[in-house]
């Protein structure tokens, strides 16, 4: 009888050790009070999923894809956390990063070398050439976790050179998937409304060819990184019915690939476009088209 009480007490005690944390609470100033935030819906079935439920998805495949919203402190955080928990529950392989560019995956690789062994950079952002466009103070807490890892932390984009070479040649892309008529119709709407109408025509192709390229990249990237893999890039990059799901397909991965898209509440994420969608409170509304008429 104490044997079996001393193995159920471990059982629990196994069982206990895979809970996971709480997830941070709400960071960005608006709709905290909406319905949705903190809430996690599986899109096919509908059904709402604890925290718990969420990561032990995610932590059985071998490569997942998370969407952001870049200026968002809540998916920063959300996106730390997620990555611990995933690491609490087996070894992961990679961290891939839309933030990071080829051109300084040597500098990234010295600073994880000099980090592991406690000897971490006193100017991070000089070290590893962090991009400005990439705000540190939110970016910052992720990369710097993650240098102290004992998995890699890789570059998944393309660099400024080889976006100027694909912006002036125009590589073919080959697949089926990823070169659809609806597809490419529905990137250059978002190429269109992002760039709020302000690009002339003629650039338009140059445009989408850059975009798909990135995506293409991403997809590359992600199947060559040890397993098992995460991918952080802006939500558009990697949903399903647009972005590197598609180049994965096309580069023959079967295409079960989890997608998470982090989404300010009352947003609307569809099934078609990803597998599990996170609410989070929301970031105030900027008109940058009236900034960028200025």
């Amino acid at each position: 009888m104490r044997i079996g009480l001393l193995c159920l007490v471990g059982l629990l005690a196994a069982c206990q050790s895979h809970q996971v944390l709480p997830p941070p609470a709400p960071i960005a100033p608006h709709g905290r009070d909406h319905a949705d935030v903190g809430m996690i819906r599986e899109l096919a079935s509908g059904r709402t999923l604890t925290p718990q439920q969420l990561v032990e998805r995610l932590a059985a495949a071998p490569r997942v894809l998370v969407g952001e919203q870049h200026d968002n402190p809540d998916h920063h955080a959300l996106q730390l956390w997620l990555l611990r928990e995933l690491a609490a529950r087996r070894p992961q392989g990679s961290l891939l990063l839309e933030m990071l560019n080829p051109d300084q995956q040597n500098r990234v690789d010295a600073v994880q070398a000099a980090s592991r062994a406690g000897q971490p950079p006193a100017d991070p952002i000089q070290a590893l050439a962090w991009q400005a466009g990439w705000d540190w103070s939110l970016y910052g807490p992720l990369v710097t976790y993650a240098l102290r890892q004992p998995y890699a932390l890789l570059a998944a984009n393309l660099d400024r050179a080889q976006v100027m070479q694909v912006y002036t040649q125009r590589p073919t892309l080959e697949g089926h998937a990823s070169t659809t008529q609806q597809v490419q119709a529905t990137l250059l709407a978002d190429i269109r409304s992002s760039h709020c109408g302000l690009l002339p025509e003629p650039q338009m192709p140059a445009m989408l060819a850059v975009q798909q390229q990135r995506d293409r990249r991403m997809a590359e990237r992600l199947l060559a990184a040890p397993s098992p893999a995460l991918l952080l890039a802006g939500a558009f990059h990697v949903r399903k019915d647009l972005g590197v799901p598609l180049h994965l397909i096309d580069l023959g991965a079967p295409g079960s690939d989890p997608v998470l898209i982090l989404a300010e509440a009352g947003k609307t994420v569809s099934a078609e476009s990803a597998d599990f969608v996170w609410y989070t409170a929301a970031q105030p509304e900027q008109d940058y088209c009236a900034t960028l008429r200025r």
